[in-house]
Order: C-alpha cells, then sequence, then structure tokens
C-alpha cells in the first residue's frame, strides 16, 4: 500500500475513498441492520470510518491486503456499533418512537451508489446490480443473528473457519456447518424477496 502514505499527505483520504469505500459501505451496510438503517445513511457512518482510518493509519503497521482490509473493517464495525449506542441512549431510543399515522417517508430503502467502475457499465447493468444488492440486503436481514454474522465474517472479513471458531468458541468444522446453513438459508431468503 504505497500509496497511502502516513506522513499526513492531504490525497490520502481520497485515494482510500477511492479503492476501498464501495467495500466499507457494505460492510456498514451488512451489520447496520434494518433498524438502523432506517435511521442512518450508510455513507455516513462509510465516510465517518474512512476518515477515522486515516487519522489512525500511523498506528497501523502493513503486512499485507488482508490485514488491511480486516482492520479496515474492524473500524467500520466500530462505528456502527457506535451509533447504535447513540440510537439507543435515553432521548434518542428509536424503541420509544412513535409513528405519526400522516407521515410517509419520501423514499425507499435503496443505496445511491454504483458497484463497480461506472464507465465500464451500462445505465441498465448500474440498476439491476442496485436492485440485487438491494435484494441481498433485504435477503440478509431476514436471517438468524447467527447466520449473519458467519456470512459476514466469511464473506465479508474473509476470516478463515479456525478463525471464526476462536471468536465464537465452537470448532471449525461446526463453524464449517453454519456456514453452510447460513448460506443455504441465505439462498432461500434470497430467492423469496
Amino acid at each position: 500500500m504505497p500509496w497511502l502514505k502516513k506522513d499526513g499527505d492531504e490525497s490520502a483520504l481520497d485515494r482510500l475513498c477511492r479503492v476501498y469505500s464501495e467495500r466499507v459501505r457494505w460492510v456498514i451496510r451488512l451489520r447496520m441492520g434494518r433498524e438502523i438503517r432506517s435511521k442512518l445513511e450508510s455513507m455516513d457512518l462509510v465516510q465517518d470510518a474512512l476518515v477515522y482510518a486515516v487519522r489512525d493509519l500511523e498506528n497501523f503497521t502493513y503486512k499485507n491486503e488482508g490485514d488491511f482490509l480486516l482492520w479496515l473493517s474492524k473500524i467500520a464495525e466500530n462505528r456502527v456499533r457506535d451509533s447504535l449506542d447513540k440510537l439507543h441512549a435515553n432521548k434518542r431510543d428509536i424503541h420509544r418512537e412513535v409513528r405519526l399515522d400522516s407521515y410517509r417517508p419520501a423514499t425507499g430503502d435503496s443505496f445511491a451508489g454504483a458497484v463497480g467502475p461506472v464507465d465500464y457499465t451500462t445505465p441498465s447493468a448500474i440498476m439491476s446490480k442496485r436492485e440485487d444488492l438491494a435484494r441481498l440486503a433485504r435477503a440478509i436481514d431476514s436471517l438468524k443473528p447467527e447466520y449473519r454474522k458467519v456470512i459476514v465474517l466469511t464473506k465479508i472479513d474473509g476470516l478463515s473457519y479456525k478463525e471464526i471458531a476462536d471468536q465464537l468458541g465452537k470448532s471449525p468444522d461446526a463453524v464449517r456447518m453454519l456456514v453452510s446453513r447460513a448460506i443455504t438459508a441465505l439462498s432461500g431468503a434470497f430467492e423469496n424477496i
């Protein structure tokens, strides 16, 4: 990662955003869940996570791309957790909200960013990807929390079964079975949405 200097390079945030913002957005979006997504914009959390990463870059020792992505994913996860804590704090607690009958949301639960380089896709391909990703997010939201967690750990964070087993206090074989069940459940949920 020689392009990202630790010496206060002003364009470091721009480069970090250009290379990693889409991945961070999906890490955040999948961790947010339906409850938080209805109250916060995922892009606000993406910006917050990337700014935090640039500020804390001097504390990170780059060994390989995988370590960097895991570090960045952990920052994103912490930003989501902090936001959830704020939403549940006393007066802001979203569980205490009362919906007004006359209130109608102006927009639906869709995201504005295109996946992949826009230069190489057509408008219809972009819309198709957006629809598929929105369906995938809804399907993941419908899963049991333990299934959702192992899908994020394997497919987003890229952890091995052994690393997940260590985190969850299970054997790697138990994690393998759990991931298999989670993917089967996700496949069924995706087809039914």
